[in-house]
Order: structure tokens, then C-alpha cells, then sequence
């Protein structure tokens, strides 16, 4: 099920969609998962939105890489996942977006439902929280 959430505190809707998700799974605040992720990106002299950027942070903070289904790779949609996933803590992506996804439900500022997945990441551990 989608829930409508937007943690930025300005209200915005572009570009900071990996912040937005990692504080809705970390209850940090959206500065807070922002700082960190600069920090994480400076010290790999990248972007902090880039992949291997929050990838590197999240399994910093306990999450791991999730397999997909590889029997539709093309068509295994947020909305599928979470039907099929209802307890656990995630972070999925889809190439251009990154959603929040807890125990069957996905939180986004707008709805996701339908986007492709193209990586899964869940948390196995509080570990940096």
C-alpha cells in the first residue's frame, strides 16, 4: 500500500528522493541522512545521490543487497514487491528513484507503485543508528 510522505523540510520533490527514503528508514532527520551522505560522497569523491554512495552508507548502517525474482526482470514493480514483502524494513530502488518501504508498505512523496525495481536493500541490523 502507498503512503503519501515527504520529509523534506522544504516540501520539495526533486532530486533528493535517496535522503527522503533513508531518513523515513532511519527516523533521522532529513538533514541529519543528508549530512552523511555529503560525508560518504566526499570521502569517495562522488555525488552523494549517486549509487555506490548510499550504497555505501546503507550497509554502514546495517542494510544488505536483497536478491530480485530474475524470472521478470522487467516488470517487478515496487507495488510487487511490497505485496510480496510484508514485514521487513527496505530500501528500493529503480535506476532514477529510491523509495522507503516497511513491512508491506511503500512511502514516497508521490506514488511509486509502478516503477520497475531495479535493486532491493534491507536492513538485517540497527548497526550506525
Amino acid at each position: 500500500m502507498y503512503v503519501h510522505i515527504n520529509p523534506n523540510p522544504n516540501g520539495m520533490y526533486v532530486e533528493d528522493c535517496v535522503v527522503r527514503a533513508v531518513a523515513l528508514i532511519t527516523n533521522r532527520s532529513w538533514d541529519d541522512v543528508y549530512i552523511h551522505l555529503c560525508l560518504e560522497g566526499f570521502i569517495m569523491k562522488n555525488m552523494p545521490s549517486v549509487n555506490t554512495v548510499w550504497g555505501t552508507y546503507l550497509r554502514s548502517i546495517g542494510f544488505i543487497n536483497f536478491p530480485l525474482p530474475s524470472d521478470c526482470p522487467k516488470c517487478y514493480t515496487v507495488r510487487d514487491f511490497c505485496y510480496e514483502n510484508q514485514n521487513g524494513t527496505f530500501i528500493l530502488a529503480t535506476g532514477s528513484h529510491v523509495i522507503a518501504a516497511i513491512d508491506g508498505n511503500y512511502y514516497d512523496a508521490w506514488d511509486s507503485g509502478d516503477e520497475v525495481l531495479t535493486s532491493v536493500w534491507r536492513r538485517e541490523t540497527n548497526a550506525g543508528l
